[in-house]
């Protein structure tokens, strides 16, 4: 019997997942066909094949719907930082962490670019991205403390310092050359930021 509860749920939770991407996929599209100021929930909802309600039951907000991309990489980033070996230090967990993750957006995929660009020129989307971003800091923070960063101040201050670096190479890519690994950028940011926080 326990079986078939394990089985069925996970199959409701690859629909949902399944529909979670859709409307997000169909935010991405229509933002960019059309512009983030003309696309309504409504449309969303209408190219995803689903009701508005249950557009409501997944997002609150276009603007959250088309930048689930960034929060699902945050989810596997914090995956990924807990996932490293527990002797590793600090600030070279974070950016191992974020090179793994990260590395597959380094073909310069002109979706995410274009949704990138609308981030810069929508503040209701940059604020989103502020949030999302943001909304890891205390699992961060919670590592980090965990694997010996001093005091609750540091650790979140670190925790916040990673993650306005990655925000920052996210924004800073579409201006760099045709060609230019994001990857480069990400460790190029982090590598900045980290002068701060090497082990005395």
């Amino acid at each position: 019997m326990s079986s078939g509860n394990s089985v069925g749920t996970g199959l409701r939770e690859r629909k949902k997942a399944a529909t979670r991407q859709a409307l997000h996929e169909a935010a991405v599209r229509l933002a960019i066909e059309h512009g983030l100021d003309r696309v309504t929930v409504e449309a969303i909802a209408d190219a995803a094949e689903v009701s508005r309600r249950t557009f409501s039951n997944y997002f609150a907000s276009k603007e959250e719907a088309l930048l689930y991309g960034d929060h699902a990489r945050m989810c596997l980033l914090l995956e990924a930082v807990r996932a490293r070996p527990a002797d590793e230090a600090p600030w070279p967990v974070l950016t191992a962490a974020a090179v793994e993750v990260f590395q597959v957006l380094g073909t310069r995929d002109p979706k995410w670019i274009a949704q990138v660009r609308l981030v810069r020129r929508h503040p209701a989307l940059a604020a989103q991205q502020v949030t999302t971003y943001t909304s890891m800091e205390d699992g961060l923070t919670a590592e980090l403390s965990a694997r010996g960063v001093t005091g609750p101040v540091r650790a979140r201050l670190m925790a916040a310092a990673f993650m306005t670096s990655l925000r920052v190479a996210v924004q800073a890519y579409p201006d760099r050359t045709e060609g230019a690994p994001f990857i480069d950028v990400i460790r190029e940011a982090l590598a900045t930021t980290g002068e701060g926080f090497r082990e005395r």
